[in-house]
């Protein structure tokens, strides 16, 4: 689970780095850095929804497909399975 959060934090967060960098100065060495990362994250994150998902809980696995927010969408919707309130974590 902790491997997911990271995932979907570093997903989102480089997708906001490439869209501010595309709409302002598009560096190239920004780009060069930011699209093999938010790949990557892309990635560990579906890997990792789909490790922790239950058959219980499929609509996880087809969120983490979404590019972007995917992986926050599905850490979102694996944490109401586990009973344990979101602010208890």
């Amino acid at each position: 689970m902790r491997v997911l959060r990271i995932a979907a934090g570093a997903e989102a967060a480089s997708l906001a780095v490439l869209l501010l960098n595309l709409f302002t100065v598009h560096a190239e060495p920004v780009s060069s850095l930011m699209g093999p990362l938010h790949g990557m994250a892309y990635l560990v994150t579906i890997i990792a929804v789909w490790q922790v998902t239950t058959a219980a809980d499929p609509a996880a696995r087809w969120y983490s497909l979404v590019p972007g927010a995917g992986g926050l969408l599905a850490l979102r919707r694996v944490g109401r399975g586990t009973g344990v309130p979101e602010a208890g974590r």
